[in-house]
């Protein structure tokens, strides 16, 4: 009897999430849809000039693994997460989410001086999101974060592709799939965002290796990271690393592969306000389902549906009473 659903391991970042317009890019010289890495100074700077245009929309806990442990804990799977945050304010708000939320973590009221993490997500009209991203102490996560009772007593181990970006959360990737591997864990991915695949390839395929048990992105990712220009032949070419693998695609649904067989998911029409964290919520909803036992379809429909109401309000995360209105309408409630 595994005690988690789903260990994770992820960046740790406070959001503080905006409603901007697309000028704001061209004065800011920001690619529009990608999350870039900034420093501390530059994304300061650019926090104020934010302020002074624009009223903040949301402050909340976000990364995307966390976002993904979130969804699955709210819909009443169990969680553990491994980060790293400082004992400054917004670790402690950080900390007291996760508390909160019920998500089992290694961290402890003793923790490092420094800066949190914090992420700053922009959203267009047209409900693309921009994030520009300062890492603080959270580009250090290290093997020394990792719990290895947790990991071996969890049905899946989970990780975002942002971690390709530090060294030390790359070695701690690797560590973390090879006690998975050893421990009869499955290893899941997340690609996380196009620039991952487009920036740091060496650091995905990397994280591929031999192989992954199930693997997680959108359209957009899978072209840039196969190379090919149809979603057809995409998926062909995940075919060859992932055992299994889910494919989002906006307002076309989804495209899984069960190991068997493809089976496209229908979308929900919703008016997009804002897509940050809709990658994150189908992944999170998608793992609560199949650790569950529900099969592919059922669970990419839970995922579909979640996801389909994220986009529609701001933020990353719904309510926890609106995961189990999800639950009912699909008649996936327990007991």
């Amino acid at each position: 009897m595994k005690h988690y659903d789903v260990y994770g391991i992820g960046n740790a970042l406070v959001d503080k999430e905006f409603e901007v317009d697309d000028q704001f890019f061209v004065d800011g010289g920001i690619e529009k849809g990608f999350m870039t890495l900034i420093d501390e100074d530059k994304q300061q700077a650019l926090l104020d000039l934010l302020m002074q245009r624009f009223p903040l929309k949301k402050r909340a806990g976000g990364g995307s693994a966390a976002n993904s442990l979130y969804a699955l804990s709210q819909f009443g799977g169990k969680a553990f997460f491994s980060c790293k945050v400082a004992n400054d304010e917004a670790g402690h708000f950080y900390m007291s989410e996760l508390g909160d939320l019920n998500i089992k973590t290694n961290l402890s009221a003793e923790r490092e001086d420094g800066t949190t993490g914090r992420c700053l997500v922009m959203v267009t009209p047209d409900a693309e999101r921009t994030m520009l991203t300062s890492l603080g102490i959270s580009q250090r996560v290290s093997t020394d974060e990792l719990n290895y009772e947790a990991i071996s007593h969890s049905e899946f181990a989970y990780v975002e592709g942002y971690l390709v970006t530090s060294p030390t959360a790359r070695s701690a990737v690797l560590d973390l799939k090879r006690h998975a591997r050893e421990s009869g864990v499955k290893f899941a991915l997340t690609f996380s965002d196009p620039a991952m695949v487009e920036y740091f390839r060496d650091g995905i395929n990397e994280f591929i290796g031999d192989g992954v048990d199930l693997l997680f992105c959108n359209e957009k990712e899978a072209m840039l990271w196969s190379g090919e220009s149809t979603i057809e032949t995409a998926c062909a070419a995940l075919e060859k690393v992932a055992r299994q693998f889910a494919v989002t695609r906006g307002a076309q649904g989804a495209r899984l592969f069960d190991g068997a067989r493809y089976i496209d998911v229908a979308p929900h029409a919703v008016r997009a306000v804002d897509s940050n964290g809709a990658g994150d919520m189908f992944s999170g909803a998608f793992l609560y389902g199949i650790t569950q036992g529900c099969d592919f379809e059922t669970a990419g429909t839970l995922a579909s549906l979640a996801s389909s109401l994220v986009v529609s309000q701001f933020g990353p995360r719904l309510a926890p009473q609106q995961h189990r209105e999800i639950l009912e309408r699909l008649g996936l409630t327990k007991g």
